[in-house]
């Protein structure tokens, strides 16, 4: 019975519940009025909340520097010099690939007869490289570009030859200590 007391008062206001929200503050504002009403003082002002907002902002501002950075990042040596020369980085890679292979065969031969000759030949290694890397600058700044551009080509070549003799040293070497005959001298 009460069910059906239930049942005819939503049909009579069917339609006319309140169903929209309250306006953004609506509970502050209330607070504030009660408050008021009874005679609470809030001693601290409400802070408004800037965390949110600010590190946002700030994510956003990280993200775009980090992008224009790769975007607009300027050209390193090797691709200045490939846009002079394209001969130059083809060449470049064909002699890099070909000493890198050497370096890991000559460290491969690494022994405490030859680990002084391995270091001399790394410190001219990189002082051959520290070369180049000033001819790359001689050539981008506008230098004779023929004559940079064959000592760069002696460089590579300097830095196979230099590997080379050494290899060759060092199975001279090996041989030399695996042949223990007296009889031999060096």
């Amino acid at each position: 019975m009460e069910n059906d007391n239930l049942e005819k008062m939503f049909k009579r206001l069917g339609g006319s519940f309140d169903i929209e929200e309250p306006a953004p503050g609506h509970e502050a504002r209330f607070l504030e009025k009660m408050n008021a009403a009874q005679g609470v003082v809030q001693m601290y002002p409400k802070k408004i909340n800037w965390w949110k907002p600010l590190s946002i902002a700030a994510s956003v501002l990280v993200l775009c520097t980090i992008g224009l950075g790769i975007y607009t990042g300027e050209a390193t040596t090797e691709e200045k010099v490939a846009e002079i020369s394209p001969e130059v980085s083809k060449t470049e890679f064909y002699f890099a690939n070909l000493i890198e292979q050497q370096v890991r065969e000559l460290e491969s031969k690494s022994s405490p007869e030859t680990e002084k000759i391995i270091a001399d030949t790394m410190t001219q290694l990189k002082k051959l490289e520290t070369n180049y890397g000033q001819l790359e600058e001689d050539l981008l700044n506008g230098g004779n570009s023929k004559f940079i551009l064959s000592a760069m080509i002696t460089n590579f070549q300097t830095r196979i030859d230099l590997l080379q003799d050494v290899l060759d040293q060092i199975e001279t070497i090996q041989t030399l200590k695996d042949y223990n005959d007296e009889n031999i001298t060096i």
